[in-house]
C-alpha cells in the first residue's frame, strides 16, 4: 500500500491536517493512515497570516520532527514559497529525503491567481526532482472566488495534469453537480475540503477521492481551548480531555521511534 493507493480505496481518503507534532500523533493514534499539515495552522501558531510564505521553515521543521510518524505524511507548502520552479523543486526534494510522501502546491500567491503555465512549471519541476512525491495541485479559483467557473477551473487543472500532477485539489467547491463534473472530467483523484452537510461517503458517490479537513481541526482546537478556560472561569463543567499521562506517553513513544529509527 502506497500513499497514492490510499486514493483508490472503496471510500475517499479522509486526510486530517495537523499543525504540530502532538496533533499529528493524535490523528495517527485515532487510526488515520495518512496525515497532512495545514499551512494556516502552522502560520497561525507563528502568529502570522496564512499564504504569506511565512510558514516555510516551520513546515520544514515539522516534517523533520514527524519523520518517524507511523503513517504517511503530506505537507501543505502554500505556493512552494517561491516563484522559481527550481527553488520549489529543491525544497520538495529535500523534504522527500525526510520521508515526506506528498505535497499540496497552490496556484495563487498572496491571494492572487498566478499564470497556470507558471504553476504547471512548478509541478513539472517537482516531479523531475522527486518522481515518487505525490503532487496534489491545488486550484484556487473557488477558494479565492476568482474565475470560479467549471470551465476555467478545468482549464487550469488540465495544465497541471499535463505537467505530471498526481491529484487535483479544488478547495471551496461544494456544489454536488460541480464536484461531479470535476471528478468525471479529470483523470486524477479529486480532492476537496470537508463539505458541510455531506458525508465522506456521499462525496465519494460524486467521484471525490480525497477529503481534507484543512484548518478546521486547528480552529476547532482553539475554540475548545477557549471553552475550557471559560468553563473554569464561569463555574461550568469542564470538558473531558486526554489524561496527562496518556498524552505524555504518546510523545515518549514518538521520541523513541525517532531515536531508534
Amino acid at each position: 500500500m502506497t500513499f497514492a493507493d490510499l486514493h483508490h480505496g472503496p471510500r475517499p481518503l479522509l486526510l486530517p491536517n495537523a499543525w504540530d507534532v502532538a496533533s499529528a500523533l493524535a490523528f495517527v493514534e485515532a487510526g488515520f493512515p495518512a496525515v497532512g499539515t495545514t499551512s494556516f495552522g502552522v502560520s497561525a501558531a507563528l502568529g502570522t497570516p496564512d499564504a504569506g510564505r511565512t510558514s516555510r521553515q516551520a513546515t520544514v521543521d515539522l516534517v523533520r520532527r514527524l519523520r518517524a510518524l507511523p503513517a504517511y505524511l503530506t505537507a501543505d507548502i502554500e505556493d512552494g514559497y517561491s516563484d522559481d520552479p527550481a527553488e520549489v523543486a529543491d525544497l520538495v526534494a529535500a523534504l522527500a529525503d525526510e520521508g515526506l510522501a506528498g505535497v499540496n502546491v497552490e496556484d495563487s500567491t498572496s491571494g492572487e491567481l498566478i499564470d497556470p503555465a507558471a504553476h504547471a512549471a512548478k509541478v513539472a519541476a517537482i516531479k523531475a526532482a522527486a518522481p515518487h512525491m505525490f503532487v496534489n495541485a491545488r486550484v484556487e479559483t473557488y477558494w479565492l472566488n476568482k474565475n470560479a467557473t467549471v470551465d476555467a477551473t478545468l482549464d487550469r487543472a488540465r495544465a497541471y495534469v499535463d505537467a505530471g500532477a498526481d491529484g487535483i485539489f479544488v478547495p471551496g467547491a461544494t456544489d454536488p453537480a460541480v464536484l461531479e463534473r470535476f471528478a468525471s472530467a479529470l483523470p486524477l483523484p479529486l480532492n476537496v475540503l470537508v463539505v458541510p452537510g455531506r458525508t465522506v461517503g456521499q462525496l465519494g458517490e460524486l467521484g471525490v477521492r480525497r477529503v481534507s479537513t484543512g484548518s478546521l481541526p486547528y480552529r476547532a482546537a482553539v475554540d475548545a481551548a477557549v471553552a475550557v478556560a471559560t468553563a473554569v472561569r464561569d463555574g461550568h463543567d469542564v470538558p473531558p480531555a486526554t489524561p496527562y499521562p496518556e498524552a505524555q506517553a504518546r510523545l515518549e513513544r514518538h521520541v523513541r521511534r525517532a531515536t531508534d529509527g
